[in-house]
């Protein structure tokens, strides 16, 4: 599926597959695969929605591999290389992907209940598979974010065909991500792609060096300098 291109956002390859050459990589495949079927089968071209609980999940990856990494150089004393900040900023960036969505559609009581649920299975599943093998953790993630890219990808094409109706971007977003004001929600996917694809690299990236292969920087996708101080003067209570 071809989508035209935007200054909101950089180039991306929506056809980027890792081929999984291990079994830690058929397991991710095949787990990641399991949960696309049941998100298809729940959410069907309802993407607004998808996207809300997707979200909840998608941002619970880096904040653990953050933590764990974190625990891991303090106790052998050793430089983290940078891994902490970047799954810190994963796990920020994933929360704003859902504070935009929720102001496009509003979760019912169903997914509210479904997302506290499964967000905790998650969050147990995750943790324990990054203890026991923390090759195969970002193999999954890289997998979600495989999915994730070709998802959004289906959502501008819905966008584009006027089958789901290109609202004016929320405000939050266009702060977030430096938009223009007449943003809309064509721009909102396509920087939110963007997003995806770069944690789609980044971690098939990671996955690759702790199973001893060089990462190969040349195909991480340019990260977009986003908004960091998003409160709001105006409503923020003084201290």
């Amino acid at each position: 599926m071809s989508v035209a291109p935007s200054s909101v956002a950089p180039p991306v390859d929506a056809g980027v597959h890792h081929t999984p050459t291990s079994f830690s990589d058929r397991f991710a495949l095949g787990f990641t695969k399991m949960l696309r079927f049941f998100a298809d089968t729940f959410f069907a071209k309802r993407y607004g929605h998808r996207a809300i609980v997707l979200e909840t999940v998608a941002a619970v990856p880096g904040m653990v591999g953050a933590m764990l990494t974190h625990l891991k150089c303090l106790r052998l004393m050793k430089d983290d290389e940078g891994w902490i900040r970047t799954l810190m900023e994963e796990a920020e960036n994933e929360r704003m992907h859902l504070m935009t969505f929720i102001e496009v559609a509003q979760p019912n009581w169903l997914e509210r209940a479904l997302i506290i649920v499964v967000q905790w299975f998650f969050f147990v599943g995750f943790f324990l598979l990054y203890v026991v093998s923390p090759k195969t953790a970002h193999r999954v993630v890289g997998y979600f974010e495989e999915e994730a890219v070709v998802s959004y990808t289906q959502y501008l094409a819905e966008i584009e065909s006027g089958r789901s109706p290109d609202v004016a971007a929320p405000d939050i977003a266009k702060r977030y991500w430096k938009l223009p004001d007449n943003a809309t929600l064509r721009d909102v996917v396509l920087v939110v792609r963007a997003d995806e694809a770069h944690h789609r690299d980044v971690n098939h990236g990671y996955s690759s060096q702790l199973s001893g292969k060089p990462m190969d920087v040349s195909k991480v996708a340019p990260y977009p300098e986003h908004e960091t101080d998003l409160s709001d003067p105006l409503t923020t209570p003084a201290v």
